[in-house]
């Protein structure tokens, strides 16, 4: 690393190198307009956000002029210096910045409260920052967005304006960037949702998504795919209800943990929750029966449906809802099938996700200061988590104290064609529910023993994962996920019969097909069905009609000749049964 210490391929370099952009940009608004005043700007995972207090709004021809003040600042080269100051010497240096002077006066009292300072303008800062405004390439930065924002997150206080920037230290690595974001807008699943006929929002319910017809075509065919795994990897499938009683979730621990998020009601004069995960009741389906550890290890899932509560301001299509399809699995087993079954986990893990061509990476996340049980459990558990991973030759980073409140966990970070990231896939080690439940089982000793438990998502939210792999695949599902496989068009009306014969032997098949029998141009009816990314498009005209042929021409790579049907069908079969991500033809 200490040769790329200071490169972008360094993320503490990249992160300081967006800080100082937020830094000049700031400078570069109160040279613009010195009444606005300052919020904070921190850099975030790709650029840097400042969130500002201005009399106006900002427009993309503001955010052209401060742009244009930044280049002006970058070529000025000045010199960031550190200093820090005492708190009441720091209260009257930030007399006319309110938001600073709120900071100020939050912070500890033994706090070094430094500050940042570069030609006439200081920032209240920790730091760090590049040594001079001249390091940062002038020609590639660019200010891409506002956005409103509450200050401190709080919907009670001020509204601000967040603006967004991005910078590189080369142009054509800006360029690619602002591609790559382009792409990513042509790629929205909410934009191919609506265009492709798969779901619909409605004011009448926001945050709860519609599956439309062709939605729920693609909704199942991944649920029958994800049902298939699981029997094979030795799931049992359990569903549990929305709702359950108040004092149920004081017992697991959410109530106190999670409340926030929950939904409430009463039903005869009793307090009840709708549920915002699945587990507590998992924990019921468990207690139902008794086990011997000849049961174990006792693999159960579910495709809940759970509600949670969002700000409105955080809802984002499929992305962020209220009411979503949880795939949990709860795995209850002995102490020394633990490792195991984690590996047994990762390898479903591994199956399911090449499916859809997406590789991952895991984070191992520790104790967070708000936990349940014993330090010495948990570490036992982290250890554990991360041998069994460490066994398969799978690399993690650690993300420390970001584990559940009941346990650590493995978060699987999924990468999509566009190299973005994805929080899906989680197994979670628990010590604490099985105690709080008071679940156990029979060992061989003939004593009773608590459990160990697994709380295991794959896809996470099957609403969101619908999201994700729209975007990755741009609405272009593989021919065995596409909510219609094969379209069959009719050059003339003397060939409707023979379309209608064709589109019925696919049908017997259990292929997805539709016939457009309209009285259009073929041209007009093969750019309407590649604009609904259909995989395939039959051409079949009078001579087809009399071959017994079909005329193929592929949603990517066009006009594939002519096939006889059985030739096609059979191609077309083994594409669907082998789940291929590519077109085959």
């Amino acid at each position: 690393m200490e040769d790329n210490k200071y490169t972008f391929e360094n993320p503490e370099y990249r992160k300081t190198y967006w800080h100082t952009c937020s830094h000049v940009m700031a400078q570069a608004v109160k040279r613009l307009w010195p009444e606005v005043k300052l919020a904070i700007g921190p850099a975030i995972d790709e650029g840097w956000y400042y969130d500002l207090y201005a009399p106006f709004a900002f427009t993309p021809e503001h955010l052209e002029k401060i742009e244009e003040e930044m280049r002006k600042i970058i070529k000025e080269k000045l010199k960031l210096e550190r200093f820090e100051l005492p708190r009441d010497e720091a209260l009257k240096f930030m007399a006319d910045e309110p938001f600073k002077v709120e900071l100020i006066n939050d912070l500890p009292e033994d706090a070094h409260i430094s500050f940042y300072r570069q030609g006439e303008f200081t920032d209240l800062c920790a730091g760090p920052h590049l040594d001079s405004t001249g390091r940062i390439k002038a020609n590639a930065l660019k200010l891409l967005s506002c956005n409103a924002a509450y200050w401190r997150g709080d919907s009670n206080r001020e509204t601000l304006q967040r603006i967004y920037g991005i910078a590189f230290p080369k142009k054509d690595e800006l360029d690619a960037y602002l591609e790559r974001i382009e792409e990513a807008k042509r790629r929205d699943h909410r934009k191919l949702g609506r265009e492709l006929g798969l779901f619909m929002m409605a004011e009448e319910g926001p945050g709860f998504p519609f599956f439309l017809p062709k939605g729920m075509v693609l909704k199942n065919t991944l649920l029958e795919y994800w049902r298939e795994c699981h029997k094979r990897y030795g799931y049992v499938e359990i569903s549990t209800p929305i709702i359950l009683n108040q004092e149920l979730w004081h017992r697991s621990g959410h109530w106190d943990h999670y409340k926030d998020n929950m939904y409430t009601t009463v039903i005869d004069g009793e307090d009840y929750a709708v549920k915002p995960m699945n587990c507590p009741g998992g924990m019921l389906v468990y207690k139902n029966e008794p086990h011997s550890y000849r049961d174990l290890p006792l693999r159960m899932a579910e495709l809940g449906i759970v509600h949670r509560h969002e700000l409105s301001g955080a809802l984002h299509g499929l992305f962020r809802v209220r009411c979503f399809t949880q795939d949990d699995a709860h795995i209850f087993m002995t102490p020394d099938q633990m490792k195991d079954e984690i590996k047994n986990v990762v390898r479903l893990f591994d199956e399911i996700y090449s499916t859809f061509g997406l590789s991952y990476k895991i984070e191992l996340s520790t104790m967070p200061e708000d936990h349940m049980g014993d330090e010495d459990v948990w570490h036992f558990a982290e250890n554990t988590l991360q041998e069994a991973i460490t066994e398969m030759g799978k690399e993690f980073a650690i993300n420390e104290g970001d584990g559940a409140f009941y346990g650590p966990k493995l978060d699987f970070h999924l990468a999509d064609s566009l190299g973005r990231t994805w929080q899906c896939g989680t197994i979670q080690l628990d010590f604490q529910m099985p105690e709080r439940f008071e679940l156990e089982y029979v060992g061989e000793d003939g004593a009773k023993h608590r459990p160990v438990m697994i709380h295991r998502a794959l896809l996470g939210s099957i609403e969101r994962f619908i999201g994700v792999i729209t975007e990755h695949f741009a609405g272009a599902f593989p021919t065995w996920l596409s909510p219609v496989q094969v379209k069959v068009m009719p050059i003339t009306d003397r060939a409707n019969d023979y379309a209608v014969s064709v589109a019925k032997k696919l049908d017997d098949m259990g292929v997805r097909v539709e016939t457009d029998l309209r009285n259009e141009k073929i041209g007009y009816k093969i750019r309407e069905a590649q604009s609904m990314k259909i995989p395939y498009m039959l051409v079949v005209g009078d001579k087809e009609a009399a071959d017994g042929t079909v005329s193929v021409r592929a949603r990517s790579g066009g006009d594939k000749g002519v096939m006889s049907f059985d030739d096609f069908a059979g191609k077309l079969a083994g594409e669907i049964e082998r789940r291929d991500i590519e077109l085959s033809m």
